[in-house]
């Protein structure tokens, strides 16, 4: 899904690639070809200025005006929209992410356990601490540049950050170019490129007989990813990769991952299962990741054992693994212990990186169990979403025979019906008509869209089910987030074994990411499914996360219940969204309506 044929910044031809790409960005620039109108059509009013002269100044300068007001506004209950539209936070806020709020978490910290990074996880403030305004694009913002070209450059005004380009800029993360950031596809262990390195680590595993490709390796798990390059370039491999990284001192290194175009969240390995389903990835990549595995018992190890795929690989590439100064033989040893007490077998040492693999053995968890080496879990329930769990410090023992030994290879999977959804109660029939379904509803999405297949990258399926809607998107320049709703039932990892990726997410919180990350979101009947949980859940709230995370000129939409879709009609121009009503076939063949709507392209001045 995604992949592309742009060149590696580290081949013989990266000088030419380079300046032919800044001379096309430049050029395109000030035509509005490539990268559309960079210019925002509405302008907020500055609340210490006076309607009328900021109505004349604005007006002089051939400025859209809107009635929508600068307020720093908290949600009160019961929630009031104003009359003239919901507030528009200052400009202080643009990237406000409300769950991983620095300021809220500092009151906090005598509470959280800090030698485990539990302040680095979300943390949600109650509704009257949360703002209920529109987050603001920064000071010159732009519309982002487009895929495969925003692998290599994004706008610098987009993310106006220069602390990683400083700490980073020598193993090649990032460098400012002008204008831009230029990602030459460096990482802390791979600064002569990730592709140089990815190649290095099919031939550790297979003996140098093959890629990750011929490992089996589809779909990989990036700790602490820094800018996304490995999964970058891991893409014309056709291995995604879900990948992620807590909002620390590496500053904003997941917005620069979703500014490129490569999937990615915010999330920390701490106290709580990461929101992924168990036996999911065939590969979980540690590159100076930042992770002490060898603290508390290895629990964290465990946590990685829950998602790895039986013969699954865990890649480290990190200072125990190759240096023998100071307590790194000590932290070594503490992770042989772990590993092999959880069966996994190092298969290769070299250079900077050790390589295991999940040996499908349980025979020997078993044996090493009756040793006290390991705890073995009570038999667990893959039906319920991993969703503000604790870590268990403990191993689940499955049956020799699993699903995942029997999953074919990439493009292959998008067809595979997980024998983990006819648990839940999903037959293959309604599967296959799920998927057939919205096949034909994305040409009509398209089409009443009405733009280009390229100016669409980052999607979102905020209520996946079984994944039809990203694999009908699967020929398409982009990549999906599935998100399955916590409160329903764990679909997610059949999701995983069609080769897709996703995570659970509750939506009466907020979501782990920066403003202004999606091109499209996607609502298939997710108003409805919260429509009687209460404050923090109603149909305004979701509206403005969706908001906060959609584009300038993104896309959202909408399917629901005919009354939920009146309200939102009624709503939509209050938070700046155009709106179209459309009428589409449903499953069962009958005309219902679907919104499409479009978010306006403001800003504050």
């Amino acid at each position: 899904m995604g992949g592309f044929a742009l060149g590696s910044a580290f081949d013989s031809k990266s000088g030419q690639i380079i300046m032919i790409a800044l001379l096309l960005m430049i050029v395109s620039f000030y035509v509005g070809t490539l990268f559309g109108n960079n210019a925002p059509l509405y302008v907020s009013q500055q609340a210490s200025r006076s309607s009328s002269s900021s109505s004349s100044s604005n007006a002089s300068a051939g400025t859209s005006m809107f009635t929508n007001k600068v307020a720093l506004a908290y949600r009160k209950i019961p929630l009031v929209i104003p009359e003239t539209g919901v507030d528009v936070c200052p400009l202080m806020f643009n990237e406000y992410i409300p769950c991983h709020d620095i300021s809220y978490v500092a009151t906090l910290i005598p509470n959280l356990d800090i030698s485990r990074k539990e302040e680095l996880e979300r943390h949600c403030p109650p509704l009257e601490k949360r703002l209920f305004c529109l987050v603001p694009p920064p000071k010159d913002y732009k519309i982002p540049i487009k895929w495969p070209l925003s692998r290599d450059y994004v706008w610098r005004s987009n993310v106006n950050h220069t602390h990683l380009a400083e700490v980073k800029g020598g193993q090649n993360w990032v460098h400012e170019k002008d204008q831009l950031w230029w990602f030459p596809g460096g990482g802390t262990h791979f600064k002569h490129g990730a592709s140089e390195y990815i190649e290095r680590l099919g031939n550790m595993i297979t003996n140098g007989t093959g890629d990750l490709r011929s490992a089996r390796v589809v779909q990989v798990l990036d700790v602490g990813c820094g800018v996304a390059s490995f999964s970058a370039y891991l893409l014309p491999l056709d291995i995604r990769t879900m990948s992620f990284a807590p909002k620390d001192g590496h500053e904003n290194q997941i917005q620069f991952a979703l500014e490129r175009g490569i999937g990615a969240m915010i999330s920390a390995l701490s106290t709580k299962q990461l929101p992924y389903p168990s036996g999911s990835f065939e590969m979980i990549h540690c590159s100076r990741c930042r992770v002490d595995f060898h603290e508390n018992d290895g629990i964290l190890l465990k946590e990685l054992n829950r998602l790895l795929r039986y013969n699954g690989y865990f890649v480290y590439s990190a200072p125990p693994a190759y240096r023998k100064d100071k307590d790194f033989p000590v932290i070594w040893d503490k992770l042989m212990n772990f590993t092999t007490a959880m069966c996994w077998r190092l298969i290769a040492r070299q250079v900077q990186t050790a390589i295991w693999i999940k040996e499908n053995d349980p025979s020997c968890l078993l044996r090493n169990a009756e040793q006290k080496l390991i705890n073995v879990c009570d038999a667990a329930d893959d039906s319920k979403p991993s969703w503000n769990i604790p870590l268990k410090n403990c191993v689940v023992v499955r049956n020799a025979n699993t699903d995942s030994d029997k999953l074919p290879q990439s493009q292959e999977r998008l067809s595979v019906f997980s024998e983990s959804l006819n648990k839940i109660g999903i037959n293959q029939d309604e599967f296959a008509s799920d998927t057939l379904f919205w096949q034909d509803q994305i040409q009509h999405y398209w089409r009443l869209m009405n733009v280009k297949e390229t100016e669409v990258r980052n999607v979102m399926d905020m209520n996946a089910f079984c994944g039809g809607f990203a694999v009908a998107l699967s020929k398409f320049p982009v990549w999906v987030m599935n998100v399955v709703p916590s409160s329903m039932k764990n679909t997610l990892s059949g999701i995983y074994d069609r080769g897709l990726i996703g995570t659970f997410h509750d939506w009466c919180e907020p979501f782990s990411s920066y403003p202004r990350t999606y091109d499209l979101l996607h609502a298939n009947f997710l108003f409805s499914h919260y429509k009687i949980q209460g404050e923090g859940c109603l149909l305004e709230d979701i509206m403005l996360e969706m908001d906060r995370l959609i584009r300038p000129l993104g896309f959202i939409i909408i399917r629901d219940e005919e009354h939920i879709l009146l309200r939102i009609q009624e709503a939509a121009p209050k938070f700046l969204w155009d709106l179209g009503s459309h009428m589409l076939e449903n499953k069962e063949k009958k005309k219902e309506t679907v919104l499409i709507c479009r978010k306006k392209f403001w800003a504050i001045v």
